[in-house]
C-alpha cells in the first residue's frame, strides 16, 4: 500500500506500461518507504475522448502521453508528497520519455481502517499488519 492508480490514453505497449509501472513503484518505495512486496497497481486505459485534461491555466498544451496519477495513501508528510511529484515526474522523463507536463498526479488520503486486504478483515485495525 498504496494503492496507485493510472489513467492514460490507448495505445500504448505492454512493454511501455511495464516500465512506467516499475518507475512508479520505484518511486513509491523511495519516496514512501514501504516494503518492496508493497506493490499495488492498477492501469485504466481510455480512449482519447475520454480523458480531457486542461492545463489548469498554467499556460502549456499537454500531449497524447498524458498520465494521470492517483495515489491512493494514508497520510505522509508533506515532504514524502513532494519528493514523490518531484521523482516521478523526473524518473518518467528519464526513462520513458514522458514529458513532466503531461503527467498529472493527485492524492486520495485515508486511514487504517479504510483497507481490507484479505477475508473481509481491517488488517491494520486487526493489528495483522
Amino acid at each position: 500500500m498504496p494503492l496507485i492508480k493510472v489513467d492514460l490514453i490507448r495505445g500504448r505497449d505492454l512493454e511501455e506500461i511495464k516500465q512506467i509501472l516499475d518507475v512508479a513503484h520505484q518511486v513509491v518505495l523511495e519516496a514512501f518507504q514501504v516494503p518492496e512486496g508493497d506493490r499495488y497497481q492498477v492501469v485504466t486505459q481510455h480512449e482519447p475522448y475520454e480523458m480531457i485534461m486542461k492545463d489548469t491555466g498554467l499556460g502549456f498544451e499537454r500531449s497524447d502521453d498524458v498520465i494521470l496519477f492517483t495515489a491512493i495513501i494514508t497520510q505522509r508528510t508533506n515532504k514524502m508528497k513532494k519528493d514523490f511529484y518531484r521523482l516521478l515526474t523526473e524518473r518518467l522523463e528519464q526513462q520513458c520519455q514522458i514529458e513532466s507536463k503531461d503527467v498529472m498526479i493527485t492524492f486520495v488520503t485515508n486511514g487504517a481502517g479504510e483497507w481490507s486486504f484479505r477475508f473481509g478483515k481491517a488488517q491494520f485495525l486487526t493489528g495483522d499488519l
